[in-house]
């Protein structure tokens, strides 16, 4: 396999990555102290003047949380959300309407040019623009009309997880804090000791499993999605391992003729009705011969990797804690540097 353009380290103990999603208790525990009024605040407006509709603009692992943002606010709230293409902004110059949506931008610096661009267009659409943001002193939060913090402090890994997982916890606390649910105030209160819980689980069957993968399949559904897009996205930056994403729905069309013997499938999941239809898919995977891991399906067949089971809509970051821990390693054991991939930089200017 190619080596990275940097030296490997020994191992991923010794990586910012590996120490830097090790810190994602710790994150939560702060972002709990200092965000809950601002969260509180924001659950107040929304019950008084909910939205018509919610946008989110992102990129990259910031864009999965999103994906599990919109998630987490429709299916406890119904109003819907959808995913702006900054591009409309930045590059065709294109005015949205949005008199009486909520524009959600999320980012760990807050300082890429399209993403700014399309916030101010945004904000001169009509919308309430809220910031989740790692950088209290980035250009984003100074535009939006409300910020919240990640409290992730700084993250010098190229590769984002303590600021990915951040973000999740703000989306679980916002719609907490809105909907005013019992059983999402218990989630939010116990995420940080789970996410202690969860990373020191141990996914070294996967490791050995992927280290000469070639290509990969990372699935999941729902609640789910946006961690099964970051895992896969997470592949490719620090394994050099071709990883796609795909809901459990998508993937029995097109993409399920490609798995097989040479071509193995992570499936990700949490226990609520998006659970059957994926545990259905391992046996049949594991007839047709095709490589098998699976974490949160709660079933034996396949390759099981162990996993703390809470409420469904804080298992998603639960998840991502162990898949981190298990990335560093694969990395290293494919003969990378996850902290400097090759090509990378910590903050992509896209205009």
């Amino acid at each position: 396999m190619s080596q990275s353009l940097t030296a490997t380290p020994a191992s991923a103990s010794g990586t910012k990555m590996f120490s830097e999603a090790a810190e994602c208790g710790t994150v939560v525990r702060r972002q709990q102290t200092e965000t809950s009024k601002v969260l509180e605040d924001l659950g107040a407006h929304l019950r008084r003047h909910p939205p018509t509709a919610i946008i989110t603009c992102a990129r990259g692992s910031s864009d999965h949380a999103a994906t599990y943002g919109k998630y987490v606010i429709e299916t406890q709230t119904g109003i819907p959300v959808a995913s702006a293409a900054p591009s409309l902004s930045s590059m065709y110059k294109v005015a949205p309407h949005l008199k009486g949506c909520l524009y959600v931008a999320v980012s760990q610096s807050g300082r890429s040019p399209d993403l700014l661009s399309s916030v101010e267009a945004a904000k001169s659409g009509g919308a309430f623009v809220v910031a989740l943001c790692n950088d209290p002193s980035a250009p984003l939060t100074q535009l939006a009309n409300l910020s919240v913090p990640l409290c992730a402090g700084p993250e010098l890994s190229v590769a984002a997880t303590k600021s990915y997982i951040a973000s999740i916890a703000v989306f679980l606390r916002w719609v907490s804090a809105w909907t005013q649910r019992a059983d999402l105030v218990d989630a939010t209160e116990s995420l940080a000791d789970d996410l202690d819980q969860a990373f020191a689980l141990d996914w070294s069957d996967a490791v050995e499993s992927l280290a000469a993968a070639r290509h990969l399949y990372v699935i999941g559904r729902g609640l789910g999605l946006g961690v099964a897009q970051e895992v896969a996205l997470k592949c490719k930056e620090t394994c050099a391992l071709h990883a796609e994403a795909f809901s459990g729905a998508e993937v029995r069309h097109g993409p399920y003729s490609l798995l097989g013997p040479d071509f193995p499938a992570l499936l990700l999941g949490q226990n609520d009705v998006t659970r059957p239809g994926l545990a259905a898919l391992v046996p049949e995977l594991l007839h047709r011969g095709v490589p098998t891991l699976h974490a949160g399906l709660g079933i034996r067949e396949g390759q099981e990797l162990p996993m703390i089971e809470r409420h469904p809509a804080a298992q998603p970051a639960i998840v991502a804690a162990s898949a981190y821990r298990m990335l560093a390693s694969l990395s290293i054991r494919r003969g990378h540097n996850p902290d400097s991939p090759p090509h990378l930089r910590k903050v992509t200017e896209t205009h």
